[in-house]
C-alpha cells in the first residue's frame, strides 16, 4: 500500500507515472462533478503558505465562495486556526475549480494544508498520490458512518473527514396536494407517485421538478430513481436502469415535469418549486432554510423505490482533506484544523453553519432534538450512498458522464432511454 507521508522528490520518483496515467481522469472527475451548493468564485491567494515561507500562516482551500470572511463559515474557519495558534488564509473556489488548482499546486510543491473537496473527488486525487491518509496523520474515523465514510475511502483506507453530509428527498407544497386530494402518505412507489402527479395536473396545478442539467448535478438527481430501480453503475443499460429512464422521460411527456428540467440547476429547479405552483421538488437538506422562507406549508417525504420503500440516495458533501507536503511539520497543526471542524465535540457547529447532516448518530440526534425537519433528512442520509463506493473509485466519472448525456438525449426525445443508456454504457466501457 502507497504511503503518502514522503518528500517530494521521492514521491515524485514513484507516482510521476501513475500522476500522468490520473491526469485525465482528473479532469474529467473534476468536470463531472459539479457544486451542490457553490456558485461563483471568490477569495483571495492560492498555494501553501509553507512554499512563501510564512510558518505561522496555513492554506485553507474549499468550495463555499458563497461564504466570505464575514459570514458564520469564515469566522468558523478562523477560530479554528486561532485555536491552532495561527493564521488561516482561506480561499474559495467552484468546486472543480478548486480540484483543478489542486492537482496543479501538487505538482508544483505548493498544495494548501488543508483542503475540502466534494467526495467524488477524493478517490481521484488520491489516485494522483496528492493526500495524505487519515490513519497516518492519527485522526480518528471510527465514529463515522461507513457509507458516508465509503465515499473518500480507497483499499480500505480513509484519506479524509466528512464534515458533513446532505443528500436528496422530495419536498411537497401542503396546499397543492390538499386541493388535488392526495395524501403524501400514500406515495409509497413510483405507481403512487405517478398517480399523484396525474391529480395535481387534473387539478390545475403542475407536477414536479427536478433537476436533469448535463452536469454531475442531473446525474446525482437521477440516482435515486436509477438505484430505487435496481440499476447497477456498472451496467447502465440494464433493464432496471431503462425503467428509471422511462419514468423521467413519460413524466416529461406527460406534462407532469416541465421540459426545463432539461436545463435546470438543482438551484433553478428550487427557484420553481418556491414559486408555490409545484406539487413536488426533488432537492435537497441545503433547502431548508430557503423552504422555511417560501411562504407555503411544505412537507418533506423520502424518494421512493419502484416497487415500494425508499430508494437508496447519493450522498453529498465535501471531506476535510490535508494535501502531502514537503515540510511534514506542517501536519501537526493541519491535524488540529480538521479536528476542530470534525471532533464529536466540533460537528454539532459546523454543520449547523453549513445545514448539513453530521456524519456520526450521536451528532444527528443531537440536530434532530435541535431541529425536528431535519429527521427525515437524517434517515435519508443514513440509507445514502457513496457515487463511487463499491469499489468505483475513478471510474466513475467515467460513468457519470455518459449517464447525464443518456439523460438528456432521452428526456429531449433524440433517442430511446434503451438506446441512449446502451450508447452511454459503450461509453462507460471505454473509459
Amino acid at each position: 500500500m502507497r504511503k503518502t507521508r514522503r518528500t517530494r522528490s521521492t514521491r515524485s520518483t514513484r507516482s510521476t507515472s501513475r500522476t500522468r496515467r490520473t491526469r485525465r481522469t482528473l479532469f474529467i472527475a473534476l468536470t463531472a462533478t459539479g457544486a451542490l451548493v457553490s456558485v461563483a468564485a471568490c477569495g483571495s491567494g492560492s498555494g501553501s503558505s509553507a512554499s512563501s515561507g510564512d510558518s505561522r500562516t496555513y492554506a485553507f482551500w474549499d468550495p463555499y465562495p458563497q461564504f466570505d470572511a464575514s459570514s458564520d463559515w469564515g469566522k468558523r474557519v478562523a477560530e479554528c486556526g486561532t485555536r491552532a495558534g495561527v493564521t488561516i488564509k482561506r480561499t474559495a473556489y467552484d468546486t472543480t475549480d478548486l480540484g483543478n488548482k489542486a492537482l496543479l499546486a501538487a505538482q508544483q510543491g505548493n498544495a494548501p494544508d488543508v483542503m475540502l473537496v466534494d467526495n467524488p473527488v477524493v478517490s481521484t486525487l488520491v489516485e494522483a498520490g496528492i493526500l495524505n491518509k487519515t490513519s497516518d496523520l492519527g485522526l480518528d474515523t471510527a465514529s463515522i458512518q461507513k457509507n458516508i465514510i465509503g465515499a473518500g475511502t480507497l483499499d480500505g483506507a480513509a484519506y479524509g473527514i466528512p464534515v458533513g453530509a446532505n443528500t436528496l428527498a422530495l419536498y411537497y407544497n401542503k396546499k397543492i396536494l390538499a386541493a388535488a386530494q392526495v395524501d403524501p402518505a400514500s406515495v409509497k412507489d413510483w405507481a403512487s407517485l405517478t398517480a399523484a402527479l396525474k391529480k395535481v395536473k387534473a387539478a390545475g396545478k403542475k407536477g414536479i421538478t427536478f433537476s436533469a442539467i448535463n452536469t454531475e448535478e442531473g446525474s446525482f438527481q437521477f440516482l435515486p430513481w436509477f438505484w430505487g430501480a435496481g440499476g447497477d453503475l456498472t451496467q447502465l443499460d440494464s433493464a432496471e436502469g431503462t425503467a428509471a429512464l422511462t419514468l423521467w422521460k413519460d413524466w416529461v411527456d406527460a406534462g407532469y415535469a416541465p421540459k426545463d428540467v432539461l436545463n435546470n440547476t438543482q438551484t433553478t429547479s428550487w427557484q420553481e418549486f418556491a414559486t408555490g405552483d409545484y406539487a413536488f421538488s426533488e432537492n435537497g437538506t441545503w433547502q431548508l432554510g430557503n423552504a422555511d422562507k417560501a411562504g407555503f406549508g411544505y412537507g418533506i417525504i423520502n424518494i421512493p423505490g419502484q416497487n415500494g420503500g425508499s430508494a437508496p440516495v447519493p450522498t453529498g458533501g465535501e471531506f476535510v482533506t490535508v494535501p502531502v507536503q514537503k515540510d511534514t511539520a506542517r501536519y501537526d497543526v493541519s491535524k488540529k484544523i480538521v479536528t476542530c471542524l470534525t471532533s464529536p465535540t466540533s460537528l454539532l457547529a459546523t454543520d449547523t453553519t453549513l445545514m448539513y447532516v453530521a456524519p456520526t448518530a450521536a451528532v444527528q440526534a443531537q440536530q434532530v432534538a435541535k431541529n425536528a425537519e431535519l429527521k427525515p433528512w437524517v434517515a435519508a442520509v443514513a440509507a445514502a450512498r457513496g457515487r463511487t463506493s463499491g469499489g468505483l473509485g475513478t471510474k466513475y466519472p467515467g460513468i457519470s458522464q455518459p449517464l447525464w448525456t443518456a439523460v438528456q438525449s432521452a428526456l429531449s426525445g433524440g433517442k430511446s432511454p434503451q438506446a441512449a443508456l446502451d450508447t452511454a454504457q459503450s461509453a462507460a466501457g471505454k473509459g
